[in-house]
């Protein structure tokens, strides 16, 4: 599967910058593309539209913007919940959420939906540490149910998946897995 250069470049700059990370798999999340793109042995093995934060990016904490830089997957929740299960405060409401195909339809609660990977910033002053820190703000990669609104940028600052996209990306990756964010 081709991916743009610069994704290449920076999984690349991203490896020599946390080689504590496993080095062999790992998340490039591009904001201007509104894609996700796993890569594995320095090639993607597979895209996914994404959404991030409508107020664009940042990493102070109450500005409901996605941070960019090096995080990486800290917790992992929902490896049994269904397809669609809502959680609040990551736990399996064993509640199912309608799931929104249509562009304008838009969700009455911002639901958080399949599974959760839970990020940690890995660059103190960027995003970690005091009133940054990635963690601290509960940034995570979900599913949602207003899938029609993937590609564009509707989040209140965590990456927006479908639910058999995160479902698929969950599968797949461990903790500590490196994830860039990139514009």
């Amino acid at each position: 599967m081709d991916a743009p250069v610069n994704i290449i470049a920076t999984a690349n700059d991203f490896i020599r910058r946390f080689p504590e990370c496993p080095q062999n798999l790992f998340i490039i999340i591009s904001i201007n593309e509104q894609k996700l793109y796993l890569i594995k042995d320095n090639k993607v093995i597979e895209h996914y539209m994404i959404s991030s934060a409508e107020k664009g990016t940042g990493n102070l904490s109450g500005s409901y913007k996605t941070p960019l830089g090096g995080h990486a997957i800290s917790e992992k929740f929902g490896d049994t919940a269904k397809l669609g299960s809502i959680f609040k405060a990551r736990k399996d409401t064993h509640k199912l959420a309608k799931i929104l195909t249509h562009p304008n339809d838009i969700s009455n609660k911002d639901n958080i939906t399949s599974r959760i990977l839970w990020l940690t910033g890995l660059e103190d002053g960027i995003n970690k540490g005091n009133n940054i820190d990635t963690h601290d703000r509960y940034i995570y990669i979900h599913g949602t149910d207003e899938e029609g609104r993937l590609g564009k940028a509707v989040s209140h600052g965590c990456i927006r998946m479908s639910n058999q996209d995160v479902i698929d990306l969950f599968n797949q990756v461990t903790l500590g897995t490196l994830v860039s964010i990139i514009n």
